[in-house]
């Protein structure tokens, strides 16, 4: 069974929307990336300014060490909250990228799988293996991508709770350090 002319613009229609889609989506995640840090450098701008008053009004270095102590938590909040953001809209682009993906390999499954449907149907007498094999060759190759799949999305799973547990550690360990600085003083 050939492709028709009607069938190829079609194809190629298809392809060049998911494209322009897939553009999008990508420059949404720049902007986003472009939002983030246009926030992060103001918030850190307005906090040096805060911070350099807060030095000039320090009167001997036991208030100099409680300052630094009292800076130390909320800026590893901070930096983690960034980290947060950054990691969700890698994420989220990616999670859009491995759709469209997903979508296109199925539907090119789906006309696979239907041309050696037509293929076999309209085989000559005599070819049953010969289909048999190019189905169970079909059958593999759908059911390897199943599997990549399925390693992938529980790769991305761990990678997500890795970063949550490395993001918890890194509070934590800021807060602890706040509270044992504080109680020196």
């Amino acid at each position: 069974m050939a492709l028709t002319a009607d069938q190829i613009l079609a194809a190629q229609k298809a392809n060049l929307e998911t494209l322009f889609g897939l553009t999008s989506k990508a420059f949404e995640g720049v902007e986003k990336l472009v939002e983030l840090n246009v926030t992060a450098s103001k918030a850190a701008l307005s906090e040096a300014a805060n911070t350099t008053q807060a030095v000039l009004s320090v009167k001997d270095a036991q208030e100099l060490l409680a300052l630094q102590a009292s800076l130390f938590q909320p800026l590893a909040e901070k930096t983690a909250a960034y980290s947060r953001h950054l990691y969700d809209i890698a994420q989220g682009a990616g999670s859009e990228f491995g759709k469209a993906f997903e979508a296109k390999a199925a539907e090119a499954q789906q006309s696979f799988v239907g041309l050696v449907d037509s293929a076999a149907k309209n085989a000559p007498a005599g070819s049953e293996t010969a289909v048999a094999v190019m189905k169970s060759a079909v059958a593999a190759a759908n059911n390897a991508f199943e599997s990549v799949q399925k390693a992938v999305k529980q790769a991305s799973d761990v990678a997500e709770a890795n970063f949550n547990a490395v993001s918890t550690t890194a509070a934590n360990a800021a807060k602890t350090t706040a509270q044992t600085a504080s109680r020196k003083r």
